[in-house]
């Protein structure tokens, strides 16, 4: 152990800059594991990565005569690393899909959702089949995503739900005969906040003069909130997209599925865009 002190006291004295980066390295690090840990719930986890580190310091220290054991604790980091992922896998996949995410959208991935990966995945599959149908049947709808909390007059507007999402339950909201169907509903997570919600009309010019309501309304509201909003015409049956004021439209299964789970944070962003659509149809 003597030993051990006396080659950190040459490393600090004859390398200031160098053990000076390698601390503040390796403190970061530490801070940005142990934040992780933190933001999943898992601070009890602290002391046993905090030991095994220290442990492995000591081990791998050439002065204790251990080769094996030294190399072994000498890749300490990288095995708890894989340990943190082997629980977290989830969040691991997230985290690596938000390095590879434009900037600008990697806020998907910092949303906590009061479900699990597999509950949001199954709410995207109801609302894309719910979408669907409703194209075919050429019934009119209008569904806000929103990740964060909506404003309460936007809310307070309709009527609250709070239900577990399904593809019948929004079938039955946008039924022409149910006393709901002309307003927004409004979902988080898996589950429907609210139904009959009244939405801002967009105030652009450059909007297509042949959309009607449905359409404003669902640029409107992504204008001045981070909320993604479908829109499925009653004229046409045509399901588009609208996201910070800019609508796409001619959406299929697969392209609705994507960018619903883009949104959820479930899936790494694409960088290209989705190429519009033609214009010139009424909601």
């Amino acid at each position: 152990m003597e030993q051990f002190v006396k080659n950190i006291k040459f490393q600090i004295t004859e390398r200031p800059i160098q053990s000076a980066v390698d601390v503040v390295l390796f403190a970061f690090l530490l801070y940005a594991l142990f934040v992780f840990l933190k933001k999943n719930d898992a601070v009890r986890l602290y002391k046993y990565v905090a030991i095994f580190l220290a442990v492995s310091v000591v081990v791998s220290s050439d002065t204790l005569g251990l080769p094996l054991l030294s190399r072994t604790f000498g890749y300490a980091f990288i095995i708890v690393i894989i340990g943190v992922a082997a629980l977290f896998p989830q969040e691991a996949r997230r985290g690596l899909w938000k390095i590879s995410s434009p900037r600008d959208m990697q806020q998907a991935f910092n949303t906590q959702y009061d479900c699990s990966d597999e509950e949001l995945n199954n709410a995207i599959a109801d609302i894309v089949r719910a979408s669907l149908n409703m194209a075919k049947k050429d019934v009119g709808a209008l569904i806000v995503i929103t990740p964060e909390h909506i404003p309460v007059h936007i809310k307070e507007s309709g009527t609250k739900l709070d239900a577990v999402i399904s593809s019948g339950l929004l079938e039955s909201i946008f039924n022409t005969k149910a006393p709901l169907h002309d307003g927004a509903v409004l979902v988080r997570g898996n589950r429907i906040m609210a139904a009959g919600c009244f939405l801002p009309l967009t105030q652009s010019l450059e909007v297509d003069k042949e959309l009607g309501t449905r359409h404003r309304a669902a640029i409107g509201v992504t204008e001045t909130n981070n909320v993604l909003t479908i829109i499925v015409s009653e004229e046409t049956g045509v399901i588009s997209v609208a996201h910070r004021g800019e609508l796409k439209r001619y959406f299929d299964s697969e392209m609705l599925t994507d960018t619903l789970q883009e949104f959820y944070g479930l899936k790494a962003i694409a960088a290209a865009p989705v190429k519009k659509g033609r214009r010139g149809h009424k909601a």
